[in-house]
C-alpha cells in the first residue's frame, strides 16, 4: 500500500512538474524566439522618428547564435554592424544585455549593459529593468525599462526611460525572413 502511493505521488509530482513547465511564461516566450533561429528579419523605427543614429536606415535582426540558454541577435543599423542583443535563459528569468563592438572587433567602452526580468513575464512580453552595472556604467540609464514583445508576425525591442521623454520602438516584420547578412563586428563567420 505504502509503495502505491510513493508511486502516485511521485507521478503527481513528475506530472505537476511537466505542466508547471508548459504554463510557465518566460519558458514560452523562450521557445517562441528559439523558434526564429538562424532567421534574419527587416523591421521599422516606430519611436523617434526622427532619430539620427536609426532614422531612415535599413533595420535588421538575426538570430544568429542560439543554445537553450543564450540566443544572440545583432541589429544592423544601415552598415552600422556593432550591435548585439544577448538573451539569456536561467531559473525561469530571461536577461537582456547590449553587446557593442568596434568596426575591428574590439568592446565598446559602453557595454554589456541591460537587465533582467524580475518575474516570469508574460509569454508574448518580457520586461527588464536596468541592472546595477548599468545603473553604474550610465547613470542616466538608472531609470531604463527595456521590453521585447513577439507574436506570430512582429517582434518589437522597445525602451522606456522614466522620468524622461525617452522612448525607442523597433518593429521586426516576422511574416517573411530575408537574406541573413554578413557577421556582425567582432564575430568569425
Amino acid at each position: 500500500m505504502i509503495y502505491k502511493i510513493k508511486c502516485i505521488l511521485g507521478v503527481l509530482f513528475i506530472s505537476a512538474q511537466v505542466l508547471a513547465q508548459e504554463n510557465n511564461p518566460a519558458k514560452q516566450f523562450w521557445d517562441t524566439l528559439q523558434s526564429h533561429c538562424n532567421n534574419a528579419y527587416e523591421g521599422t523605427l516606430i519611436f523617434p522618428k526622427e532619430d539620427k543614429t536609426f532614422g531612415d536606415k535599413k533595420l535588421i535582426m538575426h538570430l544568429r547564435s542560439c543554445n537553450d540558454t543564450i540566443i544572440k541577435i545583432p541589429f544592423y543599423v544601415g552598415e552600422d554592424k556593432s550591435r548585439t542583443w544577448i538573451l539569456t535563459y536561467q531559473n525561469d528569468r530571461i536577461s537582456l544585455q547590449h553587446d557593442h563592438r568596434h568596426e575591428d572587433g574590439a568592446e565598446d567602452d559602453i557595454n554589456f549593459y541591460g537587465g533582467t526580468s524580475t518575474n516570469k513575464g508574460k509569454a508574448n512580453i518580457q520586461f527588464f529593468p536596468a541592472d546595477v552595472h548599468t545603473q553604474t556604467m550610465i547613470p542616466k540609464a538608472a531609470t531604463n525599462i527595456w521590453w521585447i514583445t513577439i507574436d506570430d508576425t512582429t517582434f518589437t525591442y522597445n525602451l522606456r526611460r522614466l522620468g524622461t521623454d525617452r522612448l525607442f520602438k523597433v518593429v521586426m516584420d516576422l511574416k517573411t525572413s530575408i537574406v541573413p547578412p554578413s557577421a556582425p563586428w567582432g564575430w568569425k563567420d
